[in-house]
């Protein structure tokens, strides 16, 4: 079937239309999860895993809202909500964050958008891309590999980032650590805003608190906001495995979501922003969608009110996959041949472990589809590498992507199938 339409594209048609990262990783959750179910192990995609606890909350919830309280889910179901969000969400989320950080916020400092990705679109377009003046900005990744998500986002046309590449730590046999290299950092008037997340998808890599508070200098020493993805962080969901402290100012834009809670399919972002920007999404909001899922915010306000989701954070969700994590990497050690030249980034957060694979043949392209013909999907790292030109860099082909949230009995599996096909591919020099 033809795939090309016979109409002229727009710039935005064209930015969206083509072969992206993002929609093949999305192709392949999709096709793992229906026609490839018995056949493919997915483990490339970022869906959270079913935490028992979370899913019997989540139920009860929903079970509360048909039952105890007939006329709010009515309303949550039929009716619009504000742009900006549920105002008495919103107030929920700004007072759990002052109890929890003495931070001084309203509900105008909060603003909810259909998932964390949508907020990112907005906030990426809204700081980068053609200004009213003529001239470009870009948005400052400050290290790559980041977030595949953001990376063809840019509706105006052109590149949108300018990446650096990360120092390189070997921290154990097997293992190493990126870390900020503020030498080269070069921040200049061609910027809008430095992007980061915390933890870092894809490679788990947990900034330390001295970056943050160095890059917070940095952004507003140069009149720029400092843009943070919480998606994984804290203080919910709480998917990090070392002490760090969150932050916010009035120069900070925080990120966050109930998705890695578990709530993936009620698509809730929350920004937390100067009051300005928040105004500014709401409007986004309005004219792109009118109004958001209600679904997400009905469930989780008494949570986030209560306080108890820092509880869940710190006592279910963040030592799930802490234990997930470490079980991971032993199936690795287990199954990866000993004779091939592998690392994997120290796992700091999130849901993956990032693999390097020093002189890999072929790239990770190429070890992708063979892992996807096995029956392992996983995604290259290459994807993750946007905002740089990577042609004289081998790290940035020689990368993979791994999920750990899939059912053990999936992970240990495709991690033997893994193994096998590096041997394979090693043996093939």
């Amino acid at each position: 079937m033809k795939e090309d339409s016979p109409y002229p594209k727009s710039v935005f048609g064209e930015t969206l239309t083509e072969h992206s990262g993002i929609t093949e990783l999305m192709d392949d959750l999709g096709e793992a999860l229906t026609i490839g179910k018995d056949r493919l192990r997915m483990m490339g995609g970022g869906n959270p895993s079913h935490i028992p606890e979370m899913q019997e909350l989540w139920r009860d919830r929903m079970a509360e809202l048909v039952r105890e309280t007939p006329d709010e889910f009515d309303r949550v179901m039929a009716d619009y909500d504000q742009p900006a969000g549920s105002p008495a969400f919103r107030d929920a989320v700004a007072g759990f964050l002052n109890r929890e950080y003495g931070w001084d916020l309203t509900r105008k400092n909060v603003a909810i958008t259909n998932g964390g990705q949508t907020a990112f679109f907005f906030l990426l377009n809204r700081f980068a891309g053609l200004m009213p003046d003529g001239s470009r900005r870009k948005i400052l990744l400050p290290i790559v590999p980041e977030y595949i998500g953001y990376g063809d986002q840019c509706v105006s046309g052109g590149e949108m980032f300018d990446a650096r590449k990360p120092l390189i730590e070997f921290t154990q046999d097997h293992r190493f650590k990126y870390r900020i290299d503020f030498e080269h950092l070069n921040v200049g008037p061609e910027h809008g805003a430095i992007a980061v997340s915390r933890p870092t998808n894809p490679s788990s890599n947990l900034l330390t608190d001295h970056e943050i508070a160095e890059l917070r200098e940095v952004a507003a020493a140069n009149g720029i906001p400092l843009i943070i993805d919480n998606a994984y962080g804290l203080p919910f969901p709480g998917v990090v495995f070392h002490d760090v402290e969150p932050v916010w100012d009035e120069n900070i834009i925080l990120t966050m979501s109930l998705s890695k809670l578990g709530l993936p399919g009620t698509r809730t972002g929350i920004v937390v922003a100067r009051e300005e920007i928040i105004s500014e999404i709401r409007s986004m909001t309005a004219i792109v969608g009118l109004a958001n899922n209600n679904v997400g915010q009905a469930l989780a306000r008494p949570i986030i009110e209560s306080g108890r989701v820092k509880q869940l954070s710190d006592e279910v969700v963040r030592p799930y996959y802490q234990e997930r994590s470490e079980r991971a990497l032993n199936m690795v050690h287990d199954s990866l041949p000993a004779h091939i030249p592998w690392r994997v980034h120290e796992s700091e957060g999130a849901f993956f472990l990032w693999f390097w694979f020093d002189g890999l043949p072929g790239g990770c392209r190429e070890l992708y589809r063979k892992l996807k013909d096995a029956g392992v999907v996983v995604v290259p790292g290459e994807y993750f590498f946007f905002g740089l030109d990577t042609a004289d860099w081998d790290h940035a082909h020689q990368c993979v992507r791994v999920s750990f949230t899939q059912p053990e009995e999936i992970v240990r599996d495709g991690f033997r199938i893994f193994g096998e096909v590096l041997g394979e591919v090693y043996h093939e020099m």
